[in-house]
Protein backbone atom coordinates (compact mmCIF):
# COMPACT_ATOMS: atom_id res chain seq x y z
CA UNK A 1 0.00 0.00 0.00
CA UNK A 2 1.52 3.34 -1.34
CA UNK A 3 1.65 5.90 1.94
CA UNK A 4 -0.20 8.78 2.00
CA UNK A 5 2.05 11.87 1.07
CA UNK A 6 2.58 14.50 3.81
CA UNK A 7 1.43 17.25 1.56
CA UNK A 8 -1.76 16.18 0.82
CA UNK A 9 -2.74 17.31 4.83
CA UNK A 10 -2.48 20.02 3.17
CA UNK A 11 -3.93 20.49 -0.54
CA UNK A 12 -6.00 17.04 0.06
CA UNK A 13 -8.36 18.62 2.52
CA UNK A 14 -12.17 19.82 2.28
CA UNK A 15 -13.30 22.76 3.72
CA UNK A 16 -11.90 26.33 4.26
CA UNK A 17 -8.67 25.19 5.33
CA UNK A 18 -8.00 23.34 2.04
CA UNK A 19 -9.35 26.34 0.27
CA UNK A 20 -7.27 28.29 1.65
CA UNK A 21 -4.27 26.14 1.13
CA UNK A 22 -4.47 25.25 -2.36
CA UNK A 23 -6.48 28.88 -3.77
CA UNK A 24 -3.31 31.09 -2.32
CA UNK A 25 -0.80 28.61 -4.23
CA UNK A 26 -2.40 29.07 -7.41
CA UNK A 27 -2.42 32.76 -7.27
CA UNK A 28 1.19 32.11 -8.49
CA UNK A 29 -0.86 30.49 -11.82
CA UNK A 30 -0.34 26.82 -10.71
CA UNK A 31 -2.69 24.38 -11.55
CA UNK A 32 -4.42 22.47 -9.10
CA UNK A 33 -2.90 18.98 -10.51
CA UNK A 34 0.70 20.55 -9.75
CA UNK A 35 0.37 19.81 -6.41
CA UNK A 36 -2.30 17.16 -5.29
CA UNK A 37 -1.14 13.62 -5.97
CA UNK A 38 2.32 14.84 -7.09
CA UNK A 39 4.88 14.58 -3.97
CA UNK A 40 5.49 17.98 -3.00
CA UNK A 41 9.73 18.90 -3.53
CA UNK A 42 10.96 21.68 -0.87
CA UNK A 43 14.03 22.86 -2.23
CA UNK A 44 15.99 24.71 0.85
CA UNK A 45 18.48 27.18 -1.09
CA UNK A 46 21.05 28.88 0.82
CA UNK A 47 21.81 31.68 -1.88
CA UNK A 48 23.04 34.99 -0.88
CA UNK A 49 25.30 37.53 -2.07
CA UNK A 50 26.50 38.24 1.40
CA UNK A 51 27.36 33.89 0.93
CA UNK A 52 29.66 34.56 -2.49
CA UNK A 53 30.38 30.71 -1.97
CA UNK A 54 26.87 30.13 -2.61
CA UNK A 55 25.88 33.24 -4.96
CA UNK A 56 25.38 30.84 -8.50
CA UNK A 57 22.97 28.49 -6.55
CA UNK A 58 19.67 30.41 -7.93
CA UNK A 59 20.98 28.84 -11.23
CA UNK A 60 21.67 25.58 -9.47
CA UNK A 61 18.16 25.15 -7.82
CA UNK A 62 16.96 25.34 -11.48
CA UNK A 63 18.84 22.29 -12.21
CA UNK A 64 17.23 20.45 -9.73
CA UNK A 65 13.79 21.87 -10.38
CA UNK A 66 13.85 20.14 -13.86
CA UNK A 67 15.01 16.64 -12.39
CA UNK A 68 11.63 17.20 -9.66
CA UNK A 69 9.61 17.70 -12.65
CA UNK A 70 11.27 14.92 -14.77
CA UNK A 71 9.95 12.47 -11.92
CA UNK A 72 7.05 13.51 -11.39
CA UNK A 73 7.41 15.71 -8.72
CA UNK A 74 6.26 19.70 -7.56
CA UNK A 75 9.21 21.75 -6.63
CA UNK A 76 8.85 24.52 -4.31
CA UNK A 77 11.90 26.53 -3.34
CA UNK A 78 12.18 28.05 -0.20
CA UNK A 79 14.94 30.29 1.47
CA UNK A 80 16.25 30.44 5.01
CA UNK A 81 19.56 31.93 6.77
CA UNK A 82 22.69 31.96 5.15
CA UNK A 83 25.85 31.50 6.55
CA UNK A 84 28.51 33.00 4.68
CA UNK A 85 32.41 32.30 6.45
CA UNK A 86 33.90 35.00 4.64
CA UNK A 87 32.08 38.23 5.94
CA UNK A 88 29.69 36.89 9.14
CA UNK A 89 31.32 38.13 12.36
CA UNK A 90 31.71 37.25 14.89
CA UNK A 91 31.81 34.12 13.81
CA UNK A 92 29.20 32.23 11.54
CA UNK A 93 29.29 29.47 14.13
CA UNK A 94 27.73 31.14 16.43
CA UNK A 95 24.52 31.03 14.42
CA UNK A 96 24.46 27.13 12.67
CA UNK A 97 22.35 26.40 15.62
CA UNK A 98 19.97 29.42 14.59
CA UNK A 99 20.09 27.86 10.93
CA UNK A 100 19.63 24.25 12.11
CA UNK A 101 16.34 25.75 13.44
CA UNK A 102 15.04 28.00 10.87
CA UNK A 103 15.64 24.65 8.33
CA UNK A 104 13.27 22.56 10.82
CA UNK A 105 10.74 24.40 11.57
CA UNK A 106 10.91 25.34 7.90
CA UNK A 107 10.05 21.89 6.95
CA UNK A 108 7.50 20.67 9.07
CA UNK A 109 5.83 23.63 9.23
CA UNK A 110 4.99 23.17 5.57
CA UNK A 111 3.24 21.39 2.85
CA UNK A 112 6.81 19.44 1.96
CA UNK A 113 7.38 15.45 1.41
CA UNK A 114 10.80 15.34 0.48
CA UNK A 115 13.60 18.18 0.50
CA UNK A 116 17.06 18.73 -1.37
CA UNK A 117 19.38 20.84 0.63
CA UNK A 118 21.50 23.09 -1.26
CA UNK A 119 24.54 23.26 0.76
CA UNK A 120 28.06 24.68 -0.15
CA UNK A 121 29.84 27.60 2.50
CA UNK A 122 30.79 25.80 5.84
CA UNK A 123 28.24 26.36 8.13
CA UNK A 124 25.48 25.63 5.73
CA UNK A 125 26.36 22.01 5.23
CA UNK A 126 25.92 20.75 9.11
CA UNK A 127 23.24 23.32 9.94
CA UNK A 128 20.63 22.08 6.82
CA UNK A 129 21.54 18.23 7.75
CA UNK A 130 20.87 18.95 11.61
CA UNK A 131 17.64 20.49 10.70
CA UNK A 132 16.34 18.18 7.86
CA UNK A 133 17.28 14.98 10.48
CA UNK A 134 15.65 16.41 13.19
CA UNK A 135 12.27 16.48 10.86
CA UNK A 136 13.37 13.17 8.87
CA UNK A 137 11.47 13.24 6.05
CA UNK A 138 13.33 11.98 2.74
CA UNK A 139 16.21 14.62 2.25
CA UNK A 140 19.26 14.62 -0.16
CA UNK A 141 22.05 17.06 -0.45
CA UNK A 142 22.91 19.08 -3.46
CA UNK A 143 26.64 20.74 -2.56
CA UNK A 144 27.64 23.82 -4.24
CA UNK A 145 31.23 23.00 -5.47
CA UNK A 146 34.59 24.35 -5.28
CA UNK A 147 35.95 27.34 -7.37
CA UNK A 148 38.86 26.88 -9.68
CA UNK A 149 42.05 26.68 -8.46
CA UNK A 150 43.43 30.06 -8.03
CA UNK A 151 46.61 31.53 -9.75
CA UNK A 152 49.71 33.94 -9.18
CA UNK A 153 52.92 34.47 -10.22
CA UNK A 154 52.62 31.22 -12.24
CA UNK A 155 52.07 28.85 -9.37
CA UNK A 156 48.09 27.70 -8.42
CA UNK A 157 47.07 28.63 -4.87
CA UNK A 158 44.14 28.28 -2.75
CA UNK A 159 42.85 29.53 0.48
CA UNK A 160 45.66 27.89 2.79
CA UNK A 161 47.51 30.54 1.43
CA UNK A 162 46.42 33.48 2.86
CA UNK A 163 47.87 32.14 6.28
CA UNK A 164 51.80 32.09 4.43
CA UNK A 165 51.16 35.40 2.83
CA UNK A 166 50.08 36.87 5.92
CA UNK A 167 53.35 35.63 7.82
CA UNK A 168 55.37 36.79 4.32
CA UNK A 169 54.20 40.24 4.98
CA UNK A 170 54.38 40.49 8.28
CA UNK A 171 57.81 39.19 7.92
CA UNK A 172 58.55 41.84 5.05
CA UNK A 173 59.67 38.62 2.77
CA UNK A 174 56.11 39.55 0.58
CA UNK A 175 54.98 43.67 -0.59
CA UNK A 176 51.62 44.75 0.31
CA UNK A 177 51.87 45.24 -3.88
CA UNK A 178 52.38 41.20 -4.25
CA UNK A 179 49.53 40.73 -1.78
CA UNK A 180 46.66 42.39 -3.70
CA UNK A 181 47.86 40.46 -6.88
CA UNK A 182 47.26 37.12 -5.18
CA UNK A 183 43.99 38.74 -3.68
CA UNK A 184 43.14 39.16 -7.12
CA UNK A 185 44.11 35.64 -8.80
CA UNK A 186 42.24 33.59 -5.89
CA UNK A 187 39.13 33.75 -6.48
CA UNK A 188 38.20 32.51 -9.93
CA UNK A 189 35.25 31.40 -9.85
CA UNK A 190 32.07 30.77 -8.39
CA UNK A 191 31.90 28.02 -5.28
CA UNK A 192 33.75 27.26 -2.50
CA UNK A 193 37.27 27.18 -0.86
CA UNK A 194 39.80 25.17 -3.39
CA UNK A 195 41.55 23.34 -0.53
CA UNK A 196 40.18 20.60 1.42
CA UNK A 197 38.85 22.91 4.18
CA UNK A 198 35.92 22.97 6.03
CA UNK A 199 33.47 23.29 2.90
CA UNK A 200 35.19 20.56 0.81
CA UNK A 201 35.43 18.59 3.94
CA UNK A 202 31.51 19.38 4.33
CA UNK A 203 30.66 17.86 0.74
CA UNK A 204 32.83 14.74 1.29
CA UNK A 205 31.40 14.14 5.16
CA UNK A 206 28.18 14.08 3.13
CA UNK A 207 29.13 12.13 0.42
CA UNK A 208 30.56 9.55 2.87
CA UNK A 209 27.45 9.29 5.47
CA UNK A 210 25.22 8.67 2.06
CA UNK A 211 23.46 11.68 2.37
CA UNK A 212 24.53 13.03 -1.53
CA UNK A 213 24.49 10.69 -4.82
CA UNK A 214 28.14 9.71 -5.85
CA UNK A 215 30.51 12.48 -6.85
CA UNK A 216 29.09 15.02 -5.36
CA UNK A 217 31.61 16.12 -2.99
CA UNK A 218 34.52 16.99 -5.76
CA UNK A 219 32.60 18.39 -8.79
CA UNK A 220 33.89 22.73 -9.60
CA UNK A 221 31.17 25.09 -8.78
CA UNK A 222 32.09 25.77 -12.70
CA UNK A 223 31.91 22.64 -14.57
CA UNK A 224 28.67 21.45 -16.13
CA UNK A 225 29.07 18.45 -14.60
CA UNK A 226 27.68 20.26 -11.23
CA UNK A 227 23.99 21.00 -12.49
CA UNK A 228 24.01 17.30 -14.11
CA UNK A 229 24.08 16.19 -10.38
CA UNK A 230 21.79 18.53 -9.27
CA UNK A 231 19.04 17.08 -11.81
CA UNK A 232 20.03 13.79 -11.14
CA UNK A 233 19.30 15.18 -7.54
CA UNK A 234 15.63 16.77 -8.43
CA UNK A 235 14.68 13.11 -9.90
CA UNK A 236 16.03 11.07 -7.08
CA UNK A 237 14.71 12.73 -4.33
CA UNK A 238 10.51 12.05 -6.04
CA UNK A 239 11.69 8.50 -5.84
CA UNK A 240 12.96 8.35 -2.41
CA UNK A 241 9.64 9.95 -1.38
CA UNK A 242 7.69 7.10 -2.89
CA UNK A 243 10.78 4.82 -1.23
CA UNK A 244 10.24 6.32 2.34
CA UNK A 245 13.84 6.74 2.10
CA UNK A 246 14.78 9.37 4.86
CA UNK A 247 17.86 10.51 6.84
CA UNK A 248 17.19 7.88 9.94
CA UNK A 249 17.38 4.93 7.49
CA UNK A 250 20.74 6.03 6.39
CA UNK A 251 22.30 7.75 9.57
CA UNK A 252 23.11 4.39 11.28
CA UNK A 253 26.39 4.23 13.72
CA UNK A 254 28.62 2.69 10.98
CA UNK A 255 27.76 5.46 8.00
CA UNK A 256 29.03 7.87 11.09
CA UNK A 257 31.96 5.34 11.44
CA UNK A 258 32.58 5.16 7.76
CA UNK A 259 32.58 8.90 7.55
CA UNK A 260 35.56 9.68 9.90
CA UNK A 261 38.07 7.10 8.29
CA UNK A 262 36.97 9.17 5.40
CA UNK A 263 37.91 12.37 7.18
CA UNK A 264 40.93 10.87 8.18
CA UNK A 265 41.98 10.04 4.36
CA UNK A 266 41.34 13.11 2.72
CA UNK A 267 42.99 15.11 5.70
CA UNK A 268 39.57 16.46 6.38
CA UNK A 269 39.07 19.85 8.66
CA UNK A 270 39.30 19.70 12.61
CA UNK A 271 35.54 21.19 11.80
CA UNK A 272 34.39 18.14 10.85
CA UNK A 273 34.20 16.87 14.40
CA UNK A 274 32.41 19.28 16.04
CA UNK A 275 29.61 19.04 12.88
CA UNK A 276 29.21 15.55 13.08
CA UNK A 277 28.76 15.29 16.80
CA UNK A 278 25.54 17.79 16.58
CA UNK A 279 24.72 15.87 13.43
CA UNK A 280 25.15 12.28 15.48
CA UNK A 281 23.23 14.20 18.26
CA UNK A 282 20.07 14.69 16.12
CA UNK A 283 19.67 11.68 15.23
CA UNK A 284 20.03 9.75 18.20
CA UNK A 285 23.58 7.67 17.66
CA UNK A 286 25.70 7.41 20.77
CA UNK A 287 29.30 9.38 18.82
CA UNK A 288 31.52 10.67 21.32
CA UNK A 289 34.96 12.65 20.20
CA UNK A 290 36.95 9.69 21.08
CA UNK A 291 35.93 7.65 18.71
CA UNK A 292 37.17 10.15 16.02
CA UNK A 293 41.00 9.35 17.23
CA UNK A 294 39.78 5.61 17.71
CA UNK A 295 38.29 5.20 13.72
CA UNK A 296 40.88 7.56 12.19
CA UNK A 297 43.35 4.79 14.07
CA UNK A 298 45.67 3.05 11.44
CA UNK A 299 44.14 5.13 8.03
CA UNK A 300 46.81 7.07 6.04
CA UNK A 301 46.59 9.87 4.21
CA UNK A 302 45.40 8.92 0.87
CA UNK A 303 44.26 12.22 -0.71
CA UNK A 304 47.09 14.83 -1.73
CA UNK A 305 45.16 18.21 -1.03
CA UNK A 306 45.73 21.01 0.93
CA UNK A 307 46.18 22.22 3.58
CA UNK A 308 47.73 18.88 4.28
CA UNK A 309 49.65 18.14 0.44
CA UNK A 310 49.68 20.01 -2.50
CA UNK A 311 46.70 19.56 -4.84
CA UNK A 312 43.54 21.43 -5.05
CA UNK A 313 40.07 19.93 -5.41
CA UNK A 314 39.60 20.94 -8.92
CA UNK A 315 42.48 17.65 -9.23
CA UNK A 316 40.73 15.74 -7.03
CA UNK A 317 37.60 16.09 -9.28
CA UNK A 318 39.71 14.95 -12.45
CA UNK A 319 41.83 11.97 -10.39
CA UNK A 320 38.39 10.53 -9.67
CA UNK A 321 36.82 12.41 -6.91
CA UNK A 322 35.53 11.06 -3.45
CA UNK A 323 34.40 7.71 -5.13
CA UNK A 324 37.96 6.54 -5.91
CA UNK A 325 39.06 8.02 -2.39
CA UNK A 326 37.32 5.55 -0.98
CA UNK A 327 37.54 2.52 -3.26
CA UNK A 328 41.25 2.95 -2.47
CA UNK A 329 40.25 2.34 1.42
CA UNK A 330 37.13 0.18 0.67
CA UNK A 331 38.49 -2.31 2.96
CA UNK A 332 37.98 -0.14 6.12
CA UNK A 333 34.73 1.09 5.24
CA UNK A 334 31.25 -0.83 6.17
CA UNK A 335 30.19 -1.18 2.59
CA UNK A 336 26.88 -2.48 3.26
CA UNK A 337 25.50 1.25 4.69
CA UNK A 338 22.30 2.17 1.98
CA UNK A 339 22.67 5.93 0.31
CA UNK A 340 20.06 8.03 -0.86
CA UNK A 341 20.26 6.36 -3.95
CA UNK A 342 19.27 3.30 -2.78
CA UNK A 343 22.23 1.60 -3.24
CA UNK A 344 25.10 0.93 -0.76
CA UNK A 345 28.70 1.71 -0.52
CA UNK A 346 30.19 -1.00 -1.69
CA UNK A 347 27.51 -1.12 -5.21
CA UNK A 348 29.06 2.99 -5.42
CA UNK A 349 32.08 2.18 -5.50
CA UNK A 350 32.29 -0.63 -8.50
CA UNK A 351 33.16 1.56 -11.32
CA UNK A 352 35.36 4.20 -9.55
CA UNK A 353 38.86 3.91 -10.27
CA UNK A 354 41.87 6.60 -9.99
CA UNK A 355 43.18 8.46 -12.57
CA UNK A 356 45.64 10.49 -11.02
CA UNK A 357 48.10 8.69 -8.24
CA UNK A 358 50.27 11.64 -7.53
CA UNK A 359 46.28 13.14 -6.24
CA UNK A 360 44.56 9.88 -4.86
CA UNK A 361 47.48 7.69 -3.40
CA UNK A 362 46.72 4.12 -2.20
CA UNK A 363 46.63 2.72 0.73
CA UNK A 364 49.73 0.56 0.24
CA UNK A 365 52.21 3.83 -0.15
CA UNK A 366 50.18 6.88 0.66
CA UNK A 367 51.22 10.19 0.92
CA UNK A 368 51.32 10.29 4.83
CA UNK A 369 51.34 7.66 7.48
CA UNK A 370 49.53 10.14 10.01
CA UNK A 371 46.36 11.31 8.93
CA UNK A 372 42.95 12.07 10.82
CA UNK A 373 42.10 13.97 14.16
CA UNK A 374 44.15 12.90 17.09
CA UNK A 375 42.16 13.65 20.68
CA UNK A 376 44.08 14.71 23.43
CA UNK A 377 43.30 14.08 27.40
CA UNK A 378 45.42 15.65 30.29
CA UNK A 379 44.23 17.90 32.94
CA UNK A 380 44.42 20.98 30.50
CA UNK A 381 41.52 19.38 28.48
CA UNK A 382 39.83 16.85 30.70
CA UNK A 383 37.07 16.76 28.13
CA UNK A 384 39.24 16.36 25.17
CA UNK A 385 40.86 18.76 22.59
CA UNK A 386 42.06 17.76 19.16
CA UNK A 387 44.95 18.48 16.60
CA UNK A 388 45.30 17.55 12.98
CA UNK A 389 48.79 15.37 12.72
CA UNK A 390 48.81 15.99 8.67
CA UNK A 391 48.64 19.71 9.29
CA UNK A 392 51.24 19.49 11.91
CA UNK A 393 55.06 19.90 12.22
CA UNK A 394 56.21 16.08 12.83
CA UNK A 395 59.35 18.48 15.29
CA UNK A 396 56.85 19.83 17.74
CA UNK A 397 54.16 16.64 18.31
CA UNK A 398 56.31 16.08 21.50
CA UNK A 399 57.35 19.19 22.97
CA UNK A 400 57.17 21.00 26.62
CA UNK A 401 57.60 24.83 26.62
CA UNK A 402 56.69 27.76 28.68
CA UNK A 403 53.10 29.55 27.86
CA UNK A 404 52.64 32.77 26.56
CA UNK A 405 48.88 33.49 27.43
CA UNK A 406 46.50 35.71 25.80
CA UNK A 407 43.53 36.31 27.68
CA UNK A 408 41.19 36.80 24.52
CA UNK A 409 41.67 38.09 20.93
CA UNK A 410 41.93 41.57 21.90
CA UNK A 411 44.91 40.60 23.93
CA UNK A 412 46.51 38.79 21.43
CA UNK A 413 46.16 41.63 18.86
CA UNK A 414 48.03 43.74 20.86
CA UNK A 415 50.63 42.61 21.91
CA UNK A 416 51.51 39.56 19.13
CA UNK A 417 53.90 41.68 17.52
CA UNK A 418 55.34 43.47 20.28
CA UNK A 419 59.20 43.40 20.51
CA UNK A 420 59.14 43.12 24.23
CA UNK A 421 56.97 40.04 24.27
CA UNK A 422 58.69 37.26 25.98
CA UNK A 423 58.92 34.36 23.75
CA UNK A 424 61.31 31.47 22.49
CA UNK A 425 60.91 29.10 19.81
CA UNK A 426 60.11 26.60 22.13
CA UNK A 427 57.57 28.95 23.90
CA UNK A 428 53.65 27.36 23.64
CA UNK A 429 51.10 30.55 22.39
CA UNK A 430 47.80 29.99 24.49
CA UNK A 431 44.56 31.75 23.45
CA UNK A 432 42.07 32.00 25.80
CA UNK A 433 38.13 32.94 25.70
CA UNK A 434 37.94 31.75 22.40
CA UNK A 435 35.10 28.64 23.16
CA UNK A 436 31.21 28.71 22.13
CA UNK A 437 30.21 30.83 25.25
CA UNK A 438 33.43 32.59 25.18
CA UNK A 439 33.74 34.40 22.19
CA UNK A 440 30.93 33.70 21.49
CA UNK A 441 30.43 31.47 18.87
CA UNK A 442 34.07 29.63 18.78
CA UNK A 443 35.72 31.28 15.93
CA UNK A 444 38.35 30.53 13.55
CA UNK A 445 41.64 32.24 14.81
CA UNK A 446 42.98 28.85 16.99
CA UNK A 447 45.80 28.92 14.25
CA UNK A 448 47.03 32.03 15.60
CA UNK A 449 49.71 34.48 13.31
CA UNK A 450 53.12 33.71 15.37
CA UNK A 451 54.88 36.82 16.93
CA UNK A 452 57.02 39.16 14.57
CA UNK A 453 59.85 38.65 16.68
CA UNK A 454 59.88 34.87 15.67
CA UNK A 455 59.03 35.06 12.21
CA UNK A 456 61.93 37.62 11.55
CA UNK A 457 64.21 34.80 13.19
CA UNK A 458 62.73 32.48 10.67
CA UNK A 459 60.27 30.75 12.91
CA UNK A 460 57.55 29.11 10.45
CA UNK A 461 55.66 26.80 13.47
CA UNK A 462 55.28 27.01 17.22
CA UNK A 463 52.83 24.88 19.50
CA UNK A 464 49.38 27.09 19.95
CA UNK A 465 46.66 25.85 21.76
CA UNK A 466 43.57 27.20 22.31
CA UNK A 467 39.61 26.57 23.36
CA UNK A 468 38.80 27.96 19.75
CA UNK A 469 38.43 26.46 16.22
CA UNK A 470 40.28 26.72 13.07
CA UNK A 471 39.72 26.86 9.19
CA UNK A 472 39.74 23.86 7.72
CA UNK A 473 42.13 25.75 5.19
CA UNK A 474 44.85 26.75 8.38
CA UNK A 475 47.31 24.39 9.22
CA UNK A 476 50.31 24.15 11.93
CA UNK A 477 51.06 22.63 15.25
CA UNK A 478 47.43 24.04 16.34
CA UNK A 479 45.71 22.09 19.29
CA UNK A 480 41.97 23.29 19.32
CA UNK A 481 38.44 22.97 20.58
CA UNK A 482 40.46 22.48 24.46
CA UNK A 483 36.89 21.58 26.58
CA UNK A 484 35.67 22.47 29.22
CA UNK A 485 36.11 26.15 27.73
CA UNK A 486 37.60 29.49 29.35
CA UNK A 487 34.53 30.72 29.98
CA UNK A 488 33.06 27.59 31.93
CA UNK A 489 36.28 27.94 33.81
CA UNK A 490 37.76 24.65 32.36
CA UNK A 491 41.60 24.49 33.26
CA UNK A 492 42.67 26.43 30.33
CA UNK A 493 41.51 29.45 32.30
CA UNK A 494 43.74 28.52 35.01
CA UNK A 495 47.14 28.82 32.86
CA UNK A 496 49.27 31.80 33.01
CA UNK A 497 52.69 33.11 31.41
CA UNK A 498 55.62 30.90 31.68
CA UNK A 499 53.79 27.97 33.10
CA UNK A 500 55.07 24.70 31.30
CA UNK A 501 52.73 22.81 29.13
CA UNK A 502 53.77 19.80 27.76
CA UNK A 503 52.14 18.19 24.23
CA UNK A 504 52.23 14.59 23.66
CA UNK A 505 50.25 13.87 20.34
CA UNK A 506 51.72 10.06 20.34
CA UNK A 507 50.28 9.84 24.07
CA UNK A 508 47.29 11.17 23.19
CA UNK A 509 47.45 13.75 26.40
CA UNK A 510 47.85 17.62 27.04
CA UNK A 511 49.41 18.36 30.29
CA UNK A 512 49.48 21.89 32.25
CA UNK A 513 52.98 20.92 34.86
CA UNK A 514 51.56 22.69 37.52
CA UNK A 515 51.00 21.06 40.92
CA UNK A 516 47.52 20.20 41.49
CA UNK A 517 47.76 21.92 44.88
CA UNK A 518 48.55 25.37 42.89
CA UNK A 519 46.09 24.34 40.59
CA UNK A 520 43.04 24.34 43.18
CA UNK A 521 44.08 27.57 44.52
CA UNK A 522 43.53 29.65 41.08
CA UNK A 523 40.35 27.87 40.16
CA UNK A 524 39.16 28.91 43.87
CA UNK A 525 39.94 32.56 42.55
CA UNK A 526 37.81 32.43 39.44
CA UNK A 527 34.27 34.15 39.61
CA UNK A 528 31.36 32.42 38.36
CA UNK A 529 30.65 32.28 34.99
CA UNK A 530 28.24 35.41 33.64
CA UNK A 531 26.44 35.56 30.74
CA UNK A 532 27.35 39.06 29.51
CA UNK A 533 24.60 38.98 26.47
CA UNK A 534 21.07 40.26 28.35
CA UNK A 535 19.09 39.68 25.13
CA UNK A 536 18.62 38.01 21.66
CA UNK A 537 19.92 35.08 20.30
CA UNK A 538 23.24 35.54 21.75
CA UNK A 539 21.76 35.15 25.28
CA UNK A 540 19.93 31.91 24.26
CA UNK A 541 22.99 30.89 22.73
CA UNK A 542 25.27 31.17 25.49
CA UNK A 543 22.63 30.34 28.00
CA UNK A 544 22.12 26.90 26.04
CA UNK A 545 24.94 25.94 23.75
CA UNK A 546 27.32 22.77 24.94
CA UNK A 547 30.85 22.19 24.70
CA UNK A 548 32.74 21.44 21.98
CA UNK A 549 33.33 18.05 22.64
CA UNK A 550 29.80 17.26 22.50
CA UNK A 551 29.60 19.54 19.04
CA UNK A 552 28.75 22.70 20.25
CA UNK A 553 24.91 22.53 19.62
CA UNK A 554 21.82 23.45 21.78
CA UNK A 555 21.31 21.19 24.99
CA UNK A 556 17.63 21.44 23.82
CA UNK A 557 17.64 20.13 20.26
CA UNK A 558 19.14 17.01 21.10
CA UNK A 559 16.95 14.07 19.54
CA UNK A 560 14.24 14.91 16.60
CA UNK A 561 10.37 16.25 16.92
CA UNK A 562 9.62 14.30 13.84
CA UNK A 563 7.35 15.62 10.54
CA UNK A 564 3.48 15.63 12.18
CA UNK A 565 2.01 19.34 12.74
CA UNK A 566 -1.68 18.27 13.93
CA UNK A 567 -3.43 21.90 13.99
CA UNK A 568 -4.24 23.70 10.79
CA UNK A 569 -4.21 27.46 10.90
CA UNK A 570 -7.41 28.77 10.69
Amino acid sequence: MEKKLRSQQWFGKKGKDGFIYRAWMKNQGIPADEFQGKPVIGICNTWSELTPCNAHFRELAESVKRGVIEAGGFPVEFPVMSLGETLIKPTAMLYRNLVSMDVEESIRANPIDGVVLMCGCDKTTPALVMGACSVDIPSIVVSGGAMLTGKFQGKNIGTSDIWRFSESVRSGIMSEEELNLAEAGMCRSRGHCAVMGTASSMACMVESLGLSLPGNAAIPAADSSRKVLAQFSGRRIVDMVREDLKPSDVLVRKAFENAIKVNAAIGGSTNFVIHLLAIAGRVGIDLTIDDFDKYSAGIPLIANLQPSGEHFMEDLYYAGGLPAVMKEMQSFLNAECITVNGRNIGQNLERAQTLNQEVIASVESPFKLDSGVAVLKGNLCPEGAIIKPSAANARLMQHTGKAVVFENIEDYKLRIDDPELVVDADSVLVLKNTGPKGYPGMPEVGNMGLPKKMLDLGVTDMVRVSDGRMSGTGFGTVVLHVSPETAENGTIALVKDGDMIELDVAGRRLSLLVPDEELDQRRALLADPVNQFKRGYARLYVEHVEQAHLGADFDFLKGNSGSEVLRDSH
